[in-house]
């Protein structure tokens, strides 16, 4: 695939993605193409590389069931393929020798560097307001790649703010290490998208 066909179909998939509330329950993702799209979300950029997400995956009926009460009863929760919860990690720090010791002992940073690198990262997460901004900085990222990849592998997704996240903790056992951010339904529509406008760039940009 030449480089300029390569960059037509991301604008495509940026240009053609759009929330999607209303599913084709018939339809089914398998657990192979799910976990490509789930693979091709932690490819996101991350502060320091502490990849600060958590997926929890909703596939089955009985646990989308389970989790539509959650969700305020929104159908979507159960017309869909599949949901994904996007978890933000508060303890990403935690995360800093999975990181960086396969680098060390691959030769690419040295100890010294590593030692400078979690120090940095020590001192960041005394901070909890810290911890919890760069859990919803860091994981929403992901979120967006997951939509994206998503859409160029044919599938439509809506995201969603609204749910208990309390009730939702409590609910599936999630730890004090995570925060719930947001769900994410995927499936294939049944109809389009209803239409947005977008703001005018010149209302949401500022040129210095």
């Amino acid at each position: 695939m030449s480089t300029t066909t390569y960059v037509e179909d991301l604008f495509t998939v940026l240009n053609n993605r759009a929330s999607v509330r209303h599913y084709d329950p018939k339809v089914k993702i398998s657990e192979a193409e799910l976990s490509e799209i789930l693979s091709y979300s932690t490819k996101a950029p991350s502060a320091w590389n502490l990849q600060h997400w958590h997926f929890t995956v909703f596939k089955s009926e009985e646990s989308k069931q389970k989790l539509l009460p959650v969700a305020y009863n929104q159908s979507q929760i159960v017309e869909s393929s599949a949901v994904i919860a996007i978890l933000g990690d508060l303890e990403a720090n935690n995360n800093t020798d999975l990181v960086y010791d396969p680098l060390v002992e691959g030769g690419y940073i040295t100890p010294e560097i590593k030692e400078t690198l979690s120090g940095q990262i020590s001192r960041a997460y005394t901070d909890k307001a810290f911890a919890r901004d760069a859990a919803f900085l860091n994981a929403s990222l992901a979120a967006m790649q997951l939509m994206l990849a998503a859409k160029a592998k044919g599938y439509d997704t809506c995201s969603i703010g609204g749910f208990n996240k309390d009730q939702f903790i409590k609910e599936f056992n999630i730890s004090e290490r995570f925060v719930p951010i947001m769900l994410i339904t995927i499936g294939k529509a049944v109809k389009p998208a209803h239409q947005s406008n977008r703001l005018d760039l010149e209302q949401v940009s500022t040129w210095l």
